[in-house]
């Protein structure tokens, strides 16, 4: 037992001074001390075989051993370390004679982003769900589902995207055609909101762009009525505007809605005075609202004699208009860095 122990030792501490890496180390610290399989671990388990002096005082060099070889172990991680920090450092050295290097320009938040995250936290706030859904949408979910009839304007090749020999597939016109899977997937009640891109094929002026950036927001439950929408729609207005923020809301049809109505805000550019953005009335529309249609309820599998709601759709593009004060839609889209550069 002596000469095993003493042949253990010869063999251990000089490979352990021997190593190269930590690897190397961490591996021979398994080999001889391993709780499991360690070569001196083995020998210590077979102490009980002994009688109880040879069991002290093999016992006693046992640990002697095992004490010069933790000692050597954590002398050479020392070591090791020690060194790989002295090659980072080297590694890592500046050279002070170099010029100055140029300044990396950092990003810049794009205002759409910026009105959209500030929207989402007031949502998330009220107890709304954020929820995404695709650009590519089915003619089904974008149309049908929310009670737009095939004679409906917007379903004619000059106002909508359609995929090429595909013609049940589009490009989204609004993001209210999230409104059916949303009910499909998560039932009554329901607090969401669906913000987005969406596209359109119209010609482009100060207040028209092809591609834009809406936000649905549905509300379904029992006993819900038209004032809980007006409520939600004039903290979302103060919110984004200021509690001076003036609200008015005028009848109008939407096939999705009903009844529905057309939100305006009093127009920032021009304090109410009005301007080419706002057609010189003084007042700007920025959603378009009302209670769902019982058949919208009915594709959704939910029964409109039992639940009632609120949809609303907001031009995320016209907000970010209003509140920056940009009388050009098509600057929100340009990619110019000046423009972006801004905010």
């Amino acid at each position: 037992m002596q000469e095993k122990l003493q042949q253990l030792k010869n063999e251990a501490l000089p490979a352990i001074i021997s190593v190269k890496t930590a690897e190397e180390l961490e591996s021979l610290e398994n080999k001889y001390l391993g709780r499991k399989n360690g070569e001196l671990t083995e020998l210590m388990k077979g102490l009980k075989d002994f009688n109880p002096e040879e069991k002290k005082n093999f016992g006693q060099i046992l640990n002697e051993i095992k004490k010069e070889l933790e000692e050597s172990i954590n002398k050479k991680r020392e070591e090791l370390n020690n060194a790989g920090f002295a090659e980072q450092i080297t590694k890592e050295k500046i050279d002070l004679s170099q010029p100055c290097l140029p300044k990396k320009e950092s990003g810049h938040i794009h205002p759409s982003s910026i009105v959209q995250k500030q929207l989402e936290d007031l949502f998330t706030s009220m107890g709304f769900m954020v929820l995404d859904s695709s650009e590519l949408e089915s003619d089904y979910y974008n149309f049908e589902a929310i009670n737009i009839p095939p004679t409906h304007p917007a379903r004619e090749s000059q106002d909508t995207f359609y995929i090429k020999n595909h013609e049940n597939w589009l490009m989204r016109t609004h993001t209210s055609a999230n409104q059916v899977r949303a009910m499909e997937k998560y039932g009554a009640p329901l607090r969401m909101i669906t913000p987005g891109r969406c596209f359109r094929n119209e010609s482009t002026d100060a207040r028209h762009e092809h591609t834009f950036y809406q936000m649905e927001g549905v509300v379904i439950d029992k006993n819900i009525n038209f004032g809980h929408m007006k409520a939600v729609l004039e903290t979302v207005a103060k919110n984004l505007f200021g509690p001076e923020t003036k609200v008015r809301l005028r009848p109008k049809f939407y096939p999705f809605v009903e009844p529905g109505v057309n939100g305006e805000v009093t127009c920032l550019l021009c304090g109410g005075k009005g301007c080419s953005v706002c057609k010189h009335t003084g007042w700007m529309e920025i959603f378009g609202a009302g209670m769902i249609h019982p058949n919208v309820l009915n594709y959704g599998g939910l029964d409109p004699k039992v639940y009632s709601g609120f949809a609303f759709g907001f031009g995320l593009t016209r907000l970010v208009m209003l509140k920056y004060g940009i009388d050009d839609v098509r600057l929100l889209q340009s990619g110019d860095l000046r423009f972006v550069k801004q905010f």
